[in-house]
């Protein structure tokens, strides 16, 4: 079952989404910072942001190979079996 972050994420536009993701991982930026300075009282938020990272890209990706040519896919494929055969 889809979480609910993961739906939320499907609404976002492209630009929305790319803004999201740069304001996110400023925002771990500036936590692991703290944490390293002073700690943090719930350190667990450190996960959770990493996930909402995560989680950013991966919609992120799967637009790009939505968008992608059906050329690029048949390349993307073929480095693929490439890698699995080694």
């Amino acid at each position: 079952m889809a979480t609910k972050k993961y739906l939320e994420l499907q609404d976002y536009a492209e630009a929305d989404l790319k803004s999201e993701l740069a304001s996110t991982e400023a925002q771990y930026q500036k936590l692991k910072f703290d944490h390293a300075i002073r700690g943090l009282d719930n350190p667990l938020v450190l996960r959770e942001v990493r996930r909402d990272i995560a989680r950013l890209r991966t919609e992120v990706r799967r637009r790009e190979l939505a968008a992608a040519e059906p050329e690029a896919i048949a390349q993307r494929s073929k480095i693929r079996a490439r890698r699995r055969r080694k």
